[in-house]
């Protein structure tokens, strides 16, 4: 980049940081609900450098203060910013509700729902597993340091080589707060840590030169023409140090605690295994819809819509001819049909990331219609790390930074491509890519006057709800599958999967199902295949709630819509909704359904 670009993009950046609330004027005075947010929100993001980095908002420029560092994992800190919290939520009062409308109001309800639902997670301070085969620092910390940090001069390279020293310190304090979660009755199922063994014995075993901390440099050190390669190779070595000489043996003893966890552990599956396991599940289920159903209620909705998505399934299969055997025999007659399947080869998953991008190219052709704003965000399509594929799910969606830095990201699981035939795929790319994940939250970064929380804030319900409502729309209003039955009943399978979640997900956590009954019940109604079906179940085993909130939200938005045609009949814009629905951004579906009628009122 010249230095003119440089300065500019720093110029711009300094207004980002100061409307943020830099320091010097939001802790002085501040006025109104969206510089209070603001401020707050600014003093969280300063906690941690991995979401400063993943954001891209000052990285590599001179208010760069945190590319060098990671984020504090012990104790103290995490009761610090419980304690940040709760003054933050107390110091929100000052602000309203009384007073404010618009969005400001909306600002305050969300932000006030927000830090309530952080703070009641919070009480349970021994609540889950910190680390699983999914997440946590031996799984999120490599992935961030690969996909996330950038190295785009030597100063960043050696910020870099400092992160991976502080890599060594994190896994230490995580250490320590396992075994203290061992201490007071917290212990994943054996299962979840044979798992987390596997991936952490296959992060770590094949030594420093062949890891992906240094594996993946000499891609990133091709493209830099100011470094000599006499010093890209000092540094290089450097790194090789650090990973050999401490990380790998941080590694080493994390597994050996692992070790020991197995032999006190058991198989039970749900979170009632813990202490206050039932308080943590109601807690979940409540975090992560948004919603007050209960784990009765989603168990009920979930058996209603397998039902109904059964019969749907049905006629698409007899019309295509296939009428003998189960609805399941029936569909994985067709996933295994060698027609339908990329070759698992790594000729094989270039050609399947290929027809994913032809997918979204046939969609982006028709999203005028149905949309207002269209995210100017690239969206790129990736494989899943292969160090992190044997746990991870089929498919998943990272935002693009604020800086253009990074574009939107679907990774797509390509360690069997037959797990995805062709006839599955338009579903997922619709979900992960356009216009699901990428349009709301690419589009949630470009709302205006509004706290900056409201960009990036986490509500699973909205976002995986989006995800699915346009599963749907992609159907019943765009025509995608009008020529392509086997398509829609790709939908269909991938809507069967989200509302079969709401079964096993309450069922293991509420209704102490076993994982293997679990998996049973999955397999029977889905046509996944085994392996498939058992990463997903043993994700729901450390993330409670969280697979029920697709459907959840998916059902919400569905009635909401309904609401609205039937409101305003004629008059009824599905582009307009859809705008109203985006341009807000995430909230809680409480507020959403107030968001929504609020909007009516003005039509």
């Amino acid at each position: 980049m010249h230095l003119f670009k440089k300065i500019l993009k720093w110029f711009l950046l300094v207004i980002v940081v100061a409307g943020l609330g830099l320091y010097t004027w939001f802790w002085a005075s501040p006025v109104g609900i969206n510089n209070y947010v603001n401020k707050v929100s600014l003093q969280m993001l300063f906690k941690s450098p991995e979401l400063l980095t993943s954001l891209g908002l000052i990285d590599n420029s001179p208010l760069d203060f945190h590319s060098g560092t990671l984020g504090e994992y012990d104790q103290q800190s995490e009761l610090e910013m419980l304690e940040f919290l709760r003054e933050s939520r107390s110091g929100l009062n000052d602000y309203g509700p009384e007073g404010l409308e618009g969005q400001e109001l909306l600002s305050w309800k969300i932000v006030a729902w927000f830090f309530d639902d952080i703070i009641r997670q919070s009480e349970f301070e021994h609540g889950g597993y910190r680390v699983n085969q999914i997440s946590g620092v031996m799984v999120n910390t490599p992935q961030f340091l690969t996909d996330r940090h950038q190295i785009v001069d030597e100063q960043s390279f050696l910020n870099y080589i400092s992160r991976l020293e502080e890599f060594d310190r994190v896994i230490g304090e995580v250490n320590v707060r396992v075994l203290d979660d061992r201490d007071n009755g917290t212990v994943p199922p054996d299962f979840v840590i044979e798992k987390a063994l596997m991936g952490m014995r296959s992060f770590s075993g094949s030594g420093a030169e062949a890891n992906p901390l240094i594996a993946t440099l000499p891609a990133k050190l091709e493209k830099l023409d100011d470094i000599s390669m006499e010093r890209k190779a000092e540094l290089t070595q450097q790194a090789v140090a650090v990973v050999e000489g401490k990380i790998l043996p941080q590694y080493a003893e994390m597994i050996a605690v692992f070790e020991g966890l197995l032999a006190i552990s058991n198989h039970d599956a749900g979170i009632w295994r813990l202490p206050q396991g039932e308080d943590i599940y109601r807690a979940a289920l409540r975090s992560n819809n948004s919603t007050t159903l209960t784990a009765d209620e989603i168990h009920q909705i979930g058996l209603s819509e397998v039902a109904r998505i059964e019969l749907e399934m049905e006629t698409i299969l007899v019309n295509e001819g296939l009428v003998d055997g189960s609805i399941v025999s029936r569909i994985r007659y067709l996933m295994e049909l060698p027609e339908h399947n990329f070759a698992n080869t790594d000729e094989g998953r270039v050609e399947q990331i290929a027809y994913l991008n032809e997918v979204n190219e046939q969609l982006m052709a028709k999203v005028a219609d149905y949309f207002i704003t269209i995210p100017p965000q690239p969206l790129e399509i990736v494989r899943v790390p292969e160090y992190s594929q044997d746990s991870a799910p089929g498919g998943y969606y990272n935002p693009p930074a604020f800086d253009g830095s990074a574009p939107g990201r679907f990774y797509i699981n390509q360690k069997d491509t037959r797990d995805n035939p062709r006839w599955t795929l338009p579903t997922l790319m619709y979900h992960e890519g356009s216009p699901g994940h990428h349009f709301q939250l690419s589009a949630s970064q470009l709302i205006e006057n509004v706290p900056f929380l409201r960009k990036v804030s986490p509500f699973s319900a909205y976002s995986e709800g989006w995800a699915l409502y346009s599963e749907r729309i992609a159907a019943e209003d765009m025509g995608m599958y009008q020529d392509d039955p086997l398509g829609d009943l790709g939908r269909l399978q991938a809507e069967m999967f989200r509302a079969v979640r709401l079964v096993v997900d309450t069922g293991m956590h509420a209704k102490r199902w076993s994982r293997e009954r679990a998996i049973g019940y999955m397999l029977s109604k889905t046509g996944m295949t085994e392996a498939e079906v058992t990463r997903e179940i043993e994700r729901y085993v450390v993330w409670p709630g969280q697979a029920t909130a697709y459907k959840v939200g998916q059902l919400y938005m569905l009635r909401l819509r309904a609401m609205a045609e039937d409101q305003l009949g004629e008059a009824f814009d599905i582009r307009e909704f859809h705008e109203m629905i985006l341009l807000n951004g995430a909230m809680p579906l409480e507020i959403l359904e107030e968001s929504v009628e609020s909007w009516l009122k003005k039509q």
